[in-house]
């Protein structure tokens, strides 16, 4: 497939990362993430798989090296080993997909084989009924299972990701670390996105920054900066004698603005920009209107970036900018 020149926004920064949404229903009800009495989106709003393929293949041929797939819960869309399969071919420089872990016991290796490279996995306790408790409905030696069955299948490389909330799981820190470590694999700590309105419980008081989770870390393990980079925001730490590498991603104590390279789309096909904005495209208009060639949307896409802010504007004073779930956008 060939490339032509790369997306490029107002201040001049290349976009060449996508995290396309398949879906917006999860098995889970992450208290984070979305309310627990969810209405989801009716079937003929949300994108179909041949039309996410579509949007994917315009996003290459305009220069895009890095896609990932998340939902909702990616795994729980009807198909998803066929999106992955025309997606893997596409020659992708990176081809990733986060997931709460709940159905990778089957399917990692069909994953692997279909060519996807590597997996981002939620993971925020390892106390099964604490872990019950913020998904609200998951299991968590489900998910512990569904870690070691990617393990087995290969992936070039495995990441867990854990929102941290102080007084929630914060104490849970250095277990996650060792438990990272045992199985060789990454780890990244999240701060709360203030997206969606929540009722269980108070953002600004629960929010637990990277700084401070470091500490945590710091007073078990030596943390040594590393200038690796994932493609996406996490900024990363090694420790002497491991092979595990230590992310953080701070969407509130330190603002990765500036070197942002990504867009998303979402399950019903709008491009967001910014994930702390509203501004957004309608892809799913063009998808449908001009249903034979790709000509409009690459126009559509290209134009699309004149609205990419120079920055987010998170805040944790009880205002909610942002009225999507993260189940709408896939983080």
């Amino acid at each position: 497939m060939p490339h032509h020149a790369k997306l490029s926004d107002r201040f001049g920064r290349t976009i060449d990362y996508v995290r396309l949404s398949i879906t917006d229903r999860c098995d889970f009800r992450c208290v984070y993430c979305m309310a627990e009495d969810m209405t989801f989106l009716p079937r003929q709003q949300v994108l179909t798989l041949e039309e996410i393929a579509r949007v994917a293949r315009t996003f290459v041929s305009l220069g895009t090296e890095k896609i990932r797939l998340t939902g909702g819960e990616p795994l729980v869309r009807k198909d998803i080993l066929e999106l992955v399969k025309e997606i893997g071919s596409y020659g992708l420089r990176d081809f990733a997909m986060t997931t709460n872990g709940s159905q990778l016991p089957i399917m990692a290796e069909p994953l692997r084989k279909a060519g996807l490279k590597r997996l981002n996995i939620s993971l925020d306790s390892l106390d099964a009924e604490k872990f019950h408790r913020i998904t609200r409905t998951g299991q968590l030696q489900q998910v512990l299972d569904g870690i070691d069955a990617a393990r087995e299948a290969g992936f070039e490389g495995i990441k867990l990701n854990a929102v941290v909330m102080k007084g929630g799981n914060d104490h849970e820190v250095p277990e996650l670390v060792e438990f990272a470590r045992k199985k060789k694999v990454d780890i990244t700590f999240i701060e709360e996105m203030p997206l969606g309105e929540i009722s269980d419980h108070d953002r600004g008081q629960v929010l637990c920054t990277s700084d401070e989770v470091r500490k945590i870390i710091t007073q078990h393990h030596e943390l040594v900066p590393t200038p690796e980079d994932s493609g996406g925001p996490a900024r990363y730490y090694r420790m002497p004698g491991s092979e595990t590498r230590i992310g953080f991603i701070s969407p509130h104590s330190h603002n990765f603005c500036s070197t942002c390279n990504r867009v998303r789309v979402t399950a019903e096909g709008r491009l967001l920009l910014c994930l702390g904005n509203e501004h957004s495209v309608d892809l799913r208009r063009v998808l449908r209107g001009y249903p034979v060639t790709n000509d409009k949307l690459r126009e559509t896409i290209i134009n699309a970036m004149d609205l990419k802010p120079e920055r987010h504007e998170f805040s944790t004073n009880g205002e909610v900018q942002i009225l999507r779930f993260m189940n709408m956008t896939g983080g």
